[in-house]
């Protein structure tokens, strides 16, 4: 009985282990874990990764692909939809974005491949079928951004009913760095060109090609007259601006520095040249504006001393223009050199043009017409004065090459 009351206490009474094992164990449960300090060199990175926000990842590169067009000729393919392209296109045909960054948009194989011969520079190429590049000079394409799209984007940037499927962007071309195509060069005249005041682009795009085809020396381009880089004149002119010098936007003051020494200015016209021969004025009526219709100046430099500016009765000032005198245009004119005055249809030729053409000891070239029809379209009168005097400068040229054959004797 006494051992089991011992037994009993025993189990009652805890041993001098259990107590602190049991403490130690919670003891260890309630501590935290040890912290690991970063380095100096961390806390660092991490601090100037606090300071600068996170740069986005850079955008993958575009894909490129080689074209067969040959070994090294790159492009890019665009994805579907790309309005990044659609607004380089928009903004190159602005006439302000033109003038002020100095870029021109070409359309066509055709055009494309004359303005890449005569040495145009080609900055950015969209095409819509690889075979388009195996049509064009390989070495002025390797120097381009050429971009590959589908042809239904380029339908919808182009203005044409029928699309190519070609569009460049180049640089603004300089007519005194261009190179003209030889058989252009070797069939130039002693004949040049002053387009005033022509306003229709398909005119002057037209006239342009007259000239070309006519063998003009240069084409000079007033102010007034509708920008040569359009994409109509250019379209019109089927390459014209790639086979002559064209100088555009000047004013009368700076032309005779454009043309050759002993010039002689002629200009088209459709007065009778049998009418009576009188003084012609041109009425400047003061307004709010202080211009007349065409923005008429007079000529300051050549002005004949017989000419001044007078008050009629109204008060008006009035700006004499001189009397030329007038001959039809098939009679002969052509004195070497020779430039010829296309007015425009609206405006017709400017006081400017006269007084220009009367320095010069220039004549009224008449093309006749039927009475009642007021004029002729300026593009038509361009081509049968251009012509003519192209008829007339080689039939000179033919008599003089027999005399130098057959010197008669004295």
């Amino acid at each position: 009985m006494a051992a089991l009351r011992r037994l009993g206490s025993s189990l009652l009474r805890p041993g001098p282990a259990a107590a602190p094992g049991g403490r130690r164990g919670v003891r260890a449960l309630r501590r935290s874990p040890v912290r690991v300090l970063p380095s100096q060199k961390e806390r660092g990175a991490a601090a100037e990764q606090r300071q600068s926000p996170r740069e986005p990842p850079p955008p993958p590169p575009p894909a490129v692909e080689r074209s067969s067009a040959g070994p090294g000729l790159w492009y890019e393919k665009a994805v579907a939809g790309d309005r990044r392209l659609g607004k380089v296109v928009t903004i190159a045909k602005s006439k302000k974005f033109r003038d002020h960054h100095g870029k021109v948009l070409l359309e066509g194989h055709r055009l494309i491949k004359d303005a890449l011969e005569a040495g145009a520079v080609l900055q950015t190429l969209f095409f819509s079928t690889v075979g388009h590049l195996k049509e064009l000079p390989e070495a002025q394409l390797k120097r381009a951004n050429l971009v590959k799209v589908k042809f239904e984007d380029i339908k919808s940037w182009s203005d044409l009913v029928t699309p190519q499927g070609l569009i460049g962007i180049f640089s603004k071309p300089d007519h005194a760095k261009l190179s003209y195509p030889a058989a252009q060069l070797t069939s130039s005249l002693p004949l040049l060109l002053i387009c005033d005041n022509i306003r229709d682009p398909g005119n002057l795009g037209t006239i342009l090609r007259s000239a070309a085809g006519a063998g003009c020396e240069k084409v000079l381009l007033t102010k007034g007259c509708v920008d040569p880089w359009e994409p109509k004149v250019l379209r019109a002119g089927m390459g014209a601006h790639f086979r002559l010098p064209i100088v555009a936007n000047l004013d009368w003051e700076s032309v005779p520095s454009n043309l050759p020494a002993s010039v002689q200015v002629c200009v088209a016209d459709n007065k009778d040249p049998g009418a009576q021969a009188e003084t012609v004025s041109v009425l400047r009526r003061a307004s709010g504006a202080g211009s007349a219709p065409g923005n008429l100046k007079p000529h300051v430099k050549s002005k004949p001393k017989a000419a001044p500016e007078r008050e009629d009765e109204e008060g008006a000032a009035s700006v004499c223009v001189p009397e030329l005198a007038g001959q039809y245009y098939y009679e002969n004119w052509t004195q070497t050199p020779v430039a010829v005055v296309i007015g425009g249809e609206t405006h017709g030729l400017s006081p400017d043009a006269l007084h220009l053409a009367a320095s010069t000891g220039g004549k009224r070239l008449i093309i006749p017409v039927v009475p009642g029809v007021e004029s002729l379209n300026s593009a038509i009168a361009a081509g049968i004065v251009l012509f003519e005097g192209k008829r007339q400068l080689l039939g000179r040229h033919k008599q003089e090459d027999e005399r130098q054959k057959f010197p008669v004797a004295g």
